[in-house]
């Protein structure tokens, strides 16, 4: 079953102030950017690159992925290693609200996910 629309709404108010505050300065973000996007239970964090090939897309380069475990009421914690699969963020893989996770995100102990 998906996420309620109420909780929707909580997590994107969230990861949307946590973008808009983590993003470059308006004239680097054709360059760079920062974005997200949820997926059935799962919300994604991603950078934004113009192609490397020169061409007019867009690359998105995944970086944090977080999985709403319904029977469990919290949410797991992933990272992208370099083998491009996601990996549990070992220092804390388990965060109970939205906000915690965005937390986790910005501390990194580790550097796994803005290196």
């Amino acid at each position: 079953m998906a996420i309620s629309e109420f909780e929707l709404y909580r997590i994107k108010r969230g990861v949307e102030a946590y973008v808009e505050r983590k993003r470059p300065p308006a004239h680097l973000r054709d360059r760079l950017d920062l974005a997200y996007r949820v997926k059935g239970q799962s919300v994604f964090l991603f950078e934004v690159r113009p192609d490397w090939r020169g061409g007019p897309e867009k690359m998105e380069s995944p970086v944090v992925k977080a999985t709403w475990i319904k029977t469990r009421k919290h949410w797991r914690v992933y990272w992208m290693r370099k083998d491009l699969r996601w990996h549990s963020y070992d220092p804390d893989p388990v965060a109970g609200t939205i906000d915690e996770v965005l937390a986790l995100v910005e501390r990194d102990e580790w550097g796994c996910f803005f290196g």
